[in-house]
């Protein structure tokens, strides 16, 4: 991993990327009484290259980004066509930009991971019967009906903006 310590001109440290991870895997809210507390922002590419940006209920695990959604939305259309994408989210004192390519996920093992992970956060998924995607109760009604397609977000780099003391923005690239 490259360490690019973008605040150096100012005098800050580089961002400890350790203890940002440790932030992800814990759920960190950006704020104590934070009420939205994990909204994670998706940006992909429309046909005519501009950008998508959409909230999705991005999961954190095995140190990057899952994602799902319907095969006729935005999102999904976007990612078929061109998998680049990033993740932005707020954790506490500091805010995170990933960057990457979405890849869909068919392994029947990464699917029940994912959906379990899911399922512990509150969102009852399973994997689908047909073993392509997974299911749920409910989901966002833009999503479409069920199966629901599976997406790994492979990063390239992150952004990490440092909001406590003593700050720090740095770009980490894998």
């Amino acid at each position: 991993m490259q360490t690019i310590n973008l605040g150096e001109a100012d005098g800050l440290p580089p961002v400890d990327w350790a203890g940002i991870v440790e932030k992800l895997d814990a759920g960190s809210a950006p704020a104590a009484d934070g009420m939205n507390s994990r909204t994670t922002w998706l940006s992909t590419v429309n046909e005519d290259g501009s950008p998508h940006v959409t909230a999705v209920g991005a999961l954190w695990l095995d140190g990057t980004f899952w994602f799902q959604t319907g095969t006729g939305t935005r999102k999904g259309r976007n990612v078929a066509r061109d998998p680049r994408c990033s993740v932005a989210v707020s954790i506490r004192d500091a805010d995170v930009v990933f960057e990457g390519e979405a890849t869909r996920v068919t392994d029947p093992t990464a699917l029940t991971r994912t959906a379990k992970a899911w399922a512990e956060q509150g969102w009852p998924a399973e994997p689908d019967e047909s073993g392509s995607g997974i299911t749920a109760p409910f989901n966002a009604p833009s999503q479409g009906p069920p199966p629901w397609n599976v997406y790994r977000i492979k990063p390239r780099s992150a952004t990490v903006v440092a909001s406590a003391e003593p700050g720090g923005l740095t770009r980490f690239r894998f």
